[in-house]
């Protein structure tokens, strides 16, 4: 049994290709897919279930699951957990943190938490899911992945007004309170994207640090994907203004090539980005290591992300933020 990989947002526009390509490539995996609605009303869920429908002997489950709600991640936690303790699910070999949230038409987005709402999806949640379960992967380990974006880099994307930052109280990042005037909805929605990302980054590396000194976790590598910018996402069409949704479908789809080759080489479709994670998650490509990628190529991050001293205060920080105690997550030298 090759084990489990849970696959966050697993209807969004990368993750149905990336579903497909695991189940025809790697069949022997469990696949345990959670989305936010899980009823064949949604349109993008009716579409997973048609690609799994597709393989009928994989091994598949579909969860709801709302990032949005640390309760409801941590009761996942605990239902996975329980599920491969029980010997129903095999051990698991990845976590593919695929979920995102921004809102580039509307205020600040606070959370039933409390928190500022994209970060609590692209990194609080996550992590909250990563570190309950890191107990649970098999002996030979396996791989965490994690999602950046070149907008984590200031200046590397052309929807940024306000770079990405991580400020000096780290509490603004979950309660960064109202935006100042004037109103900018775009901008400082897509800031408050861009620094999560960013954050991502930050922990991956703490990440690796606590795994590779614990002899029992040292096998799990993590990693942080730029899966490039992609052309056909939804997310381009998905709380965002009117103009973006116009150069979605009439500008950056149909001219993607042309795109590619002067502006954007990152520049490509959902189902390229979805193959590339699944070959990640896996090991097929890269085993073993951990770092940043861009693509499938190894790359830097961005220099703010190198800093280990605020590594360290963000990883202390996302403890408390995720709730995570020495009680709930096998990392033990997580609190030192």
């Amino acid at each position: 049994m090759a084990g489990t990989i849970v696959f966050t947002a697993a209807n969004s526009s990368l993750a149905i290709p990336a579903v497909e390509h695991l189940l025809k490539n790697y069949p022997d995996y469990n696949a345990v897919l959670t989305v936010r609605n899980a009823a064949d009303a949604d349109v993008n869920t009716r579409r997973l279930r048609a690609t799994i429908a597709k393989h009928p002997s994989a091994k598949t489950s579909i969860h709801k699951l709302d990032l949005a709600d640390l309760s409801a991640v941590h009761a996942f936690a605990d239902r996975i957990a329980h599920q491969i303790l029980q010997g129903s699910l095999p051990p698991l070999a990845s976590l593919i943190c695929n979920a995102y949230h921004w809102n580039l038409s509307s205020p600040v987005e606070t959370t039933g938490d409390g928190y500022e709402k994209s970060f609590q999806v692209i990194h609080v949640a996550h992590a909250a899911m990563v570190l309950r379960l890191l107990g649970h992967f098999g002996p030979n380990g396996g791989r965490v992945v994690l999602f950046s974006s070149d907008a984590h880099w200031p200046g590397k994307n052309g929807l940024e007004k306000y770079p990405p930052v991580i400020p000096e109280d780290l509490e603004l990042l979950v309660k960064p309170g109202a935006d100042a005037p004037p109103p900018d909805n775009f901008g400082r929605g897509f800031q408050r994207y861009a620094s999560s990302k960013l954050a991502v980054v930050m922990w991956m590396y703490a990440l690796n640090r606590y795994l590779e000194n614990d002899p029992r976790l040292s096998n799990i590598t993590a990693v942080a994907i730029n899966p490039g910018n992609l052309s056909d996402s939804r997310a381009l069409r998905t709380n965002t203004p009117t103009m973006l949704v116009f150069m979605s479908r009439f500008v950056i789809q149909p001219l993607r090539p042309l795109l590619r080759l002067l502006m954007d080489p990152t520049m490509r479709t959902s189902a390229e980005a979805g193959a590339d994670v699944v070959d990640l998650a896996t090991g097929a490509v890269h085993p073993g290591e951990r770092g940043y990628f861009t693509l499938l190529e190894r790359d830097s991050s961005a220099p703010a992300s190198m800093d280990e001293g605020m590594q360290r205060r963000l990883w202390t920080e996302t403890l408390r933020w995720a709730r995570i105690t020495r009680e709930n997550t096998a990392m033990v030298g997580a609190f030192s």
